[in-house]
């Protein structure tokens, strides 16, 4: 059986007056939540500060990036070693925010992929279709390729201890929501492609009433949560919806 993960991310968001609050409610909720995972992913300012707070608890630290390279003249960029030395378990890579917005394409992702690995922690690897490419027919297509280059750098078998996460595009920050049926479709097709002890977990627009369903669908593993993981009875509400799925 694989263990469910329900993970927060963050994304530019936080302070170091606001962070703990948040984390103390999140460490309490996620106490009483049996046979999932949680983790959360915080920018890099804050990532001391979260782990010294995460200290002595299940709750998984997290990291929302890091650079292909090993060290080097890369201003500006975090290599994977260093965010080892904060603790971090988890690192997201190829975030569809970061291929948009950042321009970085499947060779780079695949290298941040097998930085990640090397470094010792788990890289969650995001794919995800835009509207038009949903529109089009190419939902397969695109998520196959953006995973297909991993598997060329890394090899199958890095997916025995990697995540997957499926974000459609259309679904991030919109409010609106793949459905369960849809969700499920895709991560069937993505696990056709991996390994069946790997966790696939759905992102975009996941909040407390539609959690359970998503949830419920045979190849759904949990959430990569953005704007409800900012607030913590919403985030502890789609945790203890995990917890409820039945195997």
């Amino acid at each position: 059986m694989r263990e469910r993960l329900v993970a927060g991310n963050w994304k530019m968001h936080g302070s170091l007056a606001g962070n703990p609050a948040l984390i103390e409610a999140i460490k309490a909720g996620a106490a009483r939540q049996a046979g999932v995972e949680c983790a959360i992913c915080v920018p890099f300012p804050y990532l001391a500060q979260a782990a010294g707070l995460l200290q002595g608890t299940e709750v998984a630290l997290g990291a929302q990036n890091a650079s292909e390279h090993a060290q080097g003249a890369f201003t500006g960029e975090v290599s994977a070693a260093m965010l080892a030395d904060f603790g971090c378990r988890y690192v997201l890579v190829g975030h569809s925010e970061r291929r948009q917005l950042y321009g970085e394409g499947d060779g780079q992702v695949a290298g941040k992929f097998a930085a990640v690995l090397a470094a010792g922690m788990t890289p969650v690897l995001c794919v995800g279709e835009t509207l038009e490419e949903r529109d089009a027919g190419r939902t397969e297509a695109t998520v196959a390729r953006q995973l297909d280059a991993v598997l060329a750098k890394s090899g199958r078998g890095a997916f025995a201890t990697a995540v997957v996460a499926y974000e459609p595009v259309w679904a991030i920050g919109t409010g609106r929501t793949a459905s369960p049926g849809e969700a499920q479709a895709v991560h069937a097709f993505l696990r056709q492609r991996v390994l069946a002890e790997t966790r696939i977990l759905y992102g975009g627009s996941v909040k407390p009433g539609n959690a359970e369903a998503l949830f419920a669908q045979r190849d759904v593993d949990g959430g990569l949560i953005g704007g409800a993981a900012l607030v913590a009875a919403d985030f502890l509400a789609i945790l203890a919806a995990a917890a409820r799925r039945k195997e």
